[in-house]
């Protein structure tokens, strides 16, 4: 697998680099790919007619964009993942590749002693009633795209004040620095995140394969 960390990109870029991706690998020219990068400040929504998730006067531009899902925020502080991964390899399971992803990041968050967990019925990561990293996926011929968001520093927190994120009523949001008490260093945390991923994929396949 490929890892790509071009640092900071705007969303639009970092989605053409994802179809572009995407479309070699389904061509047979490419390789799996993990992304990994901070966005320029940006809210996201899936193709939905509902879109009350989003504010009214929004301080950054918005992207309706094809993912599921309502609103959402990535900027900088926030660690974005974009995963182009052969679902045909793992068993064609969306179910069982949310799984994965929310077990990734929190293992990922343990590293910085944060007991993260999932909630039932709720996507996502969170500590307590907190909600640390959201997720989003597209699905093309079971190539994945799109992916996950953690929030990393005390930054990424402002923006989610001007939407409903994901459309839950009242949550809070929390990063790892909120909830560390100290600074965390993004260039360090996305080694972490692509040493961890790596080999979570790794289990992954070979639980697929047995």
């Amino acid at each position: 697998m490929k890892i790509l960390t071009p640092g900071r990109m705007d969303y639009a870029t970092a989605l053409d680099l994802q179809n572009s991706l995407l479309e070699d690998l389904l061509a047979g020219r490419g390789e799996e790919t993990l992304i990994l990068l901070e966005h320029d400040p940006v809210y996201t929504i899936g193709r939905t007619r509902d879109q009350t998730s989003l504010g009214i006067a929004m301080p950054h531009p918005v992207f309706e964009t094809n993912r599921g899902g309502q609103a959402t925020y990535h900027g900088p502080g926030q660690l974005t993942g974009y995963p182009i991964l052969d679902l045909n390899r793992r068993g064609k399971d969306l179910h069982l590749y949310l799984r994965f992803l929310e077990s990734f990041l929190i293992e990922l968050s343990a590293t910085y002693g944060i007991q993260a967990q999932r909630r039932e019925r709720l996507t996502g990561v969170w500590v307590g009633e907190r909600k640390l990293a959201s997720l989003g996926v597209g699905i093309k011929k079971w190539i994945s795209m799109h992916g996950f968001a953690i929030n990393v520093t005390r930054e990424s927190l402002e923006p989610f004040k001007h939407i409903t994120p994901c459309g839950l009523t009242g949550v809070e949001i929390t990063c790892f620095e909120r909830e560390v008490g100290i600074e965390i260093d993004m260039p360090d945390c996305i080694h972490r995140a692509a040493r961890l991923f790596e080999t979570g994929l790794g289990t992954m396949v070979e639980t697929q394969t047995l």
